[in-house]
């Protein structure tokens, strides 16, 4: 597979730019896919490309393997990511994929990082219980402790989980999604240098503001930090909010 492929295989573009100024790298929730961010284009700068990552297992990639580990899952965003690198990078990642952004930053140079829904990876474990710290231990869950969880958290139609067959559609792909976050073990901190931006909702309990806080951190440049209405898929309400917010920050705007 060439470097293009493997490119075209990760990233899914909405709104393809022949000369993008800036490329905005969105990594989704455990569960989801790029297409939480296929209206994304619409609420940003015509020169800012939007680039959604493609986890295996899920939507165009159903019949691929699901991948239950942060490293693997890393190193191919990384090589995918190889034949990008004419333009400056900006990643954004919510719940999960803040975890995978923040992992991603650390391999190629990126011009800032956009976290939401999420602690940092050193707060797991003064953040109350959520999906990240329930399981056996290997990060593996019952079906029913699964489902609730998911509920918990919101971000998807709970009659899913009622309909047998697409229980069974959706579940294999959270499950495995469950188990990188549950057995992500990240290795001695590799400070970044550039800004970090964290977004997160005021009622999510899994994203307290004393946590969110400390992902300054895990750099030497800027750190700022917005709160919305809502909960832990707070971008789901307030979507053309949020959007403001990144179309007005130093590494996304005009400016």
């Amino acid at each position: 597979m060439t470097a293009i492929q493997q490119a075209d295989q990760w990233l899914r573009r909405y709104r393809p730019v022949e000369r993008p100024r800036v490329r905005l790298v969105c990594f989704a929730h455990a569960g989801g896919g790029p297409s939480a961010f296929r209206t994304w284009p619409a609420g940003l700068p015509s020169d800012v490309e939007v680039l959604a990552a493609r986890y295996p297992g899920r939507q165009d990639r159903l019949t691929e393997p699901c991948i239950d580990r942060m490293e693997p899952m890393v190193e191919a965003v990384v090589e995918a990511l190889t034949p990008l690198l004419d333009r400056p990078l900006v990643l954004f990642g919510h719940s999960m994929g803040a975890w995978i952004a923040y992992e991603v930053a650390q391999r190629v140079p990126v011009r800032a990082l956009l976290v939401s829904g999420q602690v940092p990876p050193a707060r797991r474990n003064s953040a109350p219980p959520g999906s990240a710290r329930r399981g056996d231990g290997n990060g593996v869950y019952s079906e029913d402790a699964l489902v609730a969880e998911v509920k918990r958290l919101g971000g998807y139609d709970a009659q899913l989980f009622e309909n047998p067959e697409l229980r069974d559609l959706v579940l294999p792909p959270i499950q495995s999604d469950f188990s990188l976050v549950a057995t992500y073990r990240p290795g001695p901190p590799r400070m970044l240098d550039c800004p970090v931006h964290a977004f997160y909702g005021e009622d999510d309990a899994d994203a307290r503001p004393e946590d969110v806080a400390a992902w300054a951190e895990a750099t030497t440049g800027p750190f700022t930090r917005n709160v919305f209405p809502g909960g832990h898929f707070y971008l789901t309400d307030h979507e053309a909010a949020l959007l403001r917010e990144l179309s007005f920050l130093p590494a996304v705007s005009r400016v």
